[in-house]
């Protein structure tokens, strides 16, 4: 299980499946208005979520979630654009208000790239919000084309060719988030249990 400098458990970041397709609606519900406009690129509410998380999983989408404490409260989804042999796709991103500034969106976007990568995809594009600065600055990590434009901004990142090692750094990659997901459950069903074995503490 990793760790960090702070002894702190680091995010888990791994792949969202259909049957969880209530984990990643719940957590574009917790969006403040701010964040849905940044992850949609308007006001929406919350009968479009519902809709939205919906059909996502029956599209073809990738969806990966980043998990704090096994919470997920950031996201990352790629949208191949063709239904056979995709060689473009899009990636968006939505960030919980409490869990930004915390480094998943870039921990995210290594992830979508590595799965565009396995999966053929070589040009991934990302839409944004003028304003949103942040998200531009995880784009500039991986050496993204920014085309602005009014009030967007159109990132382009280039993925390389897959190979036998990035297909085992993958497959490795979902194994530990597995593991840590696993953790993250036993660790909350053993303070549960002390919940009910200890007394309450008693006001003083």
């Amino acid at each position: 299980m990793q760790v960090d400098e702070e002894g702190a458990v680091a995010p888990v970041i791994r792949r969202l499946w259909p049957a969880e397709a209530r984990l990643f609606r719940e957590h574009l519900l917790r969006l403040d208005p701010e964040s849905r406009r940044s992850r949609f690129g308007s006001a929406v509410g919350e009968e479009f979520i519902v809709h939205y998380a919906g059909r996502v999983f029956r599209s073809g989408t990738i969806v990966l979630g980043a998990f704090i404490d096994g919470q997920l409260g950031a996201a990352a989804e790629l949208y191949p654009l063709s239904e056979i042999l995709a060689h473009e796709a899009e990636a968006a991103f939505s960030v919980e208000s409490g869990f930004q500034n915390h480094g998943l969106g870039t921990l995210l976007m290594e992830r979508v790239i590595l799965a565009a990568r396995n999966r053929g995809i070589r040009t991934l594009q990302m839409n944004c919000l003028a304003y949103n600065r942040p998200m531009q600055q995880v784009a500039r990590k991986f050496d993204a084309d920014l085309a602005f434009d009014s009030d967007s901004v159109v990132a382009q990142v280039t993925a390389p060719f897959p190979t036998a090692l990035s297909l085992a750094e993958e497959a490795n990659a979902e194994a530990r988030g597995v593991a840590g997901t696993i953790f993250h459950a036993q660790r909350r069903a053993a303070g549960r249990v002390l919940d009910l074995l200890l007394p309450p503490a008693r006001a003083a």
